[in-house]
C-alpha cells in the first residue's frame, strides 16, 4: 500500500489538473478523449517506471511468487488499497466524461484505472524477493473499483463515497523507518493515524429529490486501527531501544461528513477543487467503538 500511494498521489494530482482543460465541445470530443487516454497512458508508464526505480530497483528480484499478508496491520492496508482503487477510478471516469466520451465507456475505461495501476504494483511485488503478489490486495483493489462502477451503472452517481483521513500518533516515534519520520511520510506509512471512510449521502439514499434536506450533508462509517508498531505483531525494541507494550485494536467510527460534489457550481476550477477535497473526510464530532469494548466520544476527529 505504501508503494502504491507513491504512484497514486502523483496520478491524482495530474489528473485533477489536466481535467480542467477538457470541456465538452462536440467538434473536439474525439481529440479530447485521445488526449485524456494518452495522458493516462503516459502517467501509467511514467509512474510505474519511477516507482520501480525508486522502490524496487534496490531490492533483490526473484521468480514470481505469492505472499499472504492478509493478517498484516489489522487489514488497514487492504482498506487503503480499496479506497485508492475507488478514488483513482473516480478521477479517470470524470476526465473521460468531461472529454465527451459516453457514460458506459467512461465507466469501464475510467472506473478501472485504479485497478490497472494497482495490479501492476502487485506484479512488481510478485517479482521482488522482499514481497510477493497478494491476492488479498487484489481483492481489495477489485472491490474498490467495483464499488465505483456498480454505483455509476445503478444510480449514475456516487451515493456512497470512499474517503481518507489522518492524524499524527505517538507510534511513529518508536519506528520512524517503518511508520514515517515526518508528517508526509506518516500520512502514507503510519496506519495507526489513518482512517478509511464510507461517506453516505443521506438525501440521495433515503429522500426524494424535492426534499429540502441539505444535499451536501453525509453520514460516515469509518474503520481504523491503533497500537501497531509492526505489521503482523508488535516489536519490543528498535535500534537497541525498548518499545512499550501496546494493545493492538480495531476502531469503528460514526460521524458526519460533507459531500463537496453536491455543492452546486458552474466554475471549472471550483468543480475540480471540490472533487479533490472530496477525497478527504471532513473533521466532525465522532463516536468510536473499539475491540476493547470501549465507546469513545471525540469532539473533533481527524
Amino acid at each position: 500500500m505504501k508503494k502504491a500511494l507513491l504512484a497514486i498521489l502523483l496520478i491524482l494530482g495530474v489528473l485533477s489538473a489536466s481535467a480542467q482543460d477538457t470541456l465538452v465541445d462536440k467538434a473536439r470530443v474525439r481529440r479530447n478523449v485521445g488526449i485524456v487516454l494518452g495522458t493516462e497512458a503516459v502517467l501509467y508508464a511514467g509512474s510505474m517506471t519511477g516507482l520501480y526505480f525508486a522502490w524496487y530497483a534496490d531490492y533483490p528480484q526473484s521468480n514470481f511468487h505469492f505472499y499472504n499478508d492478509n493478517a498484516e496491520w489489522l487489514q488497514m492496508d487492504k482498506f487503503g488499497h480499496g479506497v485508492t482503487s475507488y478514488l483513482v477510478g473516480s478521477f479517470g471516469y470524470e476526465m473521460l466524461r468531461d472529454a465527451g466520451l459516453d457514460e458506459t465507456r467512461s465507466i469501464w475505461l475510467g472506473g478501472t484505472l485504479g485497478l490497472a495501476f494497482l495490479t501492476t504494483v502487485e506484479v512488481f511485488d510478485g517479482f521482488s524477493s522482499e514481497w510477493g503478489f497478494s491476492w488479498g490486495d487484489m481483492a481489495a483493489n477489485t472491490l474498490g473499483a467495483g464499488l465505483f462502477i456498480g454505483q455509476q451503472f445503478l444510480w449514475h452517481e456516487q451515493r456512497i463515497t470512499l474517503k481518507y483521513s489522518f492524524h499524527t500518533t505517538e507510534f511513529s516515534d518508536f519506528r520512524p523507518d517503518v511508520l514515517g519520520s515526518n508528517f508526509i511520510q506518516q500520512t502514507i506509512k503510519d496506519y495507526n493515524g489513518q482512517t478509511y471512510w464510507a461517506s453516505c449521502n443521506f438525501k440521495s439514499l433515503f429522500l426524494n429529490k424535492g426534499s429540502k434536506f441539505p444535499a451536501w450533508l453525509n453520514f460516515a462509517f469509518g474503520y481504523g486501527a491503533t497500537g501497531m508498531t509492526g505489521g503482523f505483531e508488535n516489536a519490543s525494541e528498535h535500534n537497541g531501544k525498548s518499545i512499550p507494550y501496546y494493545d493492538r485494536q480495531r476502531q469503528f467510527f460514526f460521524s458526519l461528513d460533507v459531500d463537496f460534489t453536491k455543492i452546486p457550481t458552474n466554475n471549472k476550477f471550483l468543480k475540480y477543487t471540490f472533487k479533490v477535497l472530496n477525497i478527504f473526510k471532513v473533521p466532525f464530532p465522532t463516536l468510536e467503538y473499539n475491540t476493547n469494548g470501549q465507546w469513545v466520544w471525540h469532539w473533533i476527529y481527524f
